[in-house]
């Protein structure tokens, strides 16, 4: 998650245009008959079969068909803390809930101030270390100072990227040669991009169209929509995976379903929380990989892991939580 307020200021590369859209009402009438509409939307369990019971779900990426895991990690200031044991303590628990329940990636950026740093040393010396999948981001400019970035979250992070990010594209035509070059050499496995403002999807499917994308990471939930028109299926077209940043909408979307019941339609099909519900919605779009809502509390870390054990929601699912919304 986290539940409490996630601003938007900081994820902002310098110069960013403000993230008009995360405020939009949802446009129901439309929503519900896009759906159909959607490339593969009748085969979501191509992409996700039915999972075993209580079992993560995997889903393969789509250059390389690694099975990564559907619920990862995100850090943004959940794991920005010191070094004393009263802030770590949770921190650790999160990732040791996070690994017993199937999952791998850990999300995380130089911009997130000690967050990097706290992940590395909280994974260093554990078994999980080899198992997680460590993901991080380069945000800054020019050539010579990605590359001394980049190492040093290396060094932070333990010393092995599986996959480094070009964050919010700053300076994104400088630093993609040197991820490949670097994926070449074997130091990162794959190579992405990320925005997080509804003005840039346009920028970050160009890109996809145009080069070859690993991994985009991109905003999108039941109530922020906007990338099913041309981003997801972009990445599907291009086989590029996707990872889903703020399922819940900086907690928006909890805030408002706070207090009211879970339908009973929804706890039929498993869920047992509005935030395995919301993470059900995203999990069911085809295009998407892996969801990393951000969280230090163990609790909610151990909710959201199992989403990933349960079945994608049906197209009529989908419209019955938008309606519900």
């Amino acid at each position: 998650m986290p539940r409490s307020r996630w601003p938007a200021g900081p994820e902002a590369a310098p110069g960013a245009p403000p993230d008009e859209g995360r405020r939009r009402l949802l446009r129901l009438a439309a929503g519900a008959g896009a759906l159909a509409a959607l490339p593969g939307w009748a085969r979501p369990q191509a992409t996700a079969p039915r999972p075993q019971e209580g079992r993560m779900q995997t889903r393969s990426t789509p250059r390389t068909g690694e099975p990564l895991p559907v619920i990862g990690l995100g850090t943004w200031q959940a794991f920005d803390v010191g070094a004393s044991e009263a802030e770590r303590a949770p921190r650790r628990e999160v990732l040791r809930l996070l690994f017993a329940a199937g999952g791998r990636l850990v999300d995380s950026s130089p911009m997130y101030g000690r967050a990097e740093a706290v992940v590395g040393d909280l994974l260093r010396g554990r078994p999980e270390q080899r198992t997680a999948y460590v993901a991080t981001k380069v945000w800054t400019t020019g050539r010579a100072e990605g590359e001394a970035q980049m190492a040093e979250s290396e060094r932070r992070m333990g010393g092995r990227l599986d996959l480094v990010q070009v964050h919010n594209l700053q300076d994104w035509k400088t630093h993609l040669p040197t991820l490949r070059a670097w994926k070449r050499a074997g130091r990162i496995r794959h190579v992405g991009i990320t925005h997080y403002a509804l003005s840039a999807l346009g920028e970050l499917e160009q890109i996809v169209r145009r080069e070859e994308i690993d991994f985009v990471q991109l905003p999108y939930s039941a109530g922020v929509r906007e990338a099913e028109a041309r981003l997801l299926p972009a990445c599907q077209e291009r086989g590029a995976a996707v990872i889903v940043m703020r399922p819940f909408e900086q907690g928006d979307l909890l805030r408002r379903l706070r207090g009211r019941p879970l339908p009973g339609w929804a706890t039929e099909g498993g869920a047992a929380s509005w935030a395995q519900l919301l993470l059900q919605f995203i999990l069911s779009h085809p295009a998407v990989t892996v969801a990393i809502p951000a969280t230090s509390k163990p609790e909610h870390m151990e909710d959201n892991a199992r989403a990933g054990a349960l079945p994608p929601l049906t197209a009529e699912a989908r419209k019955r939580l938008l309606a519900e919304l």
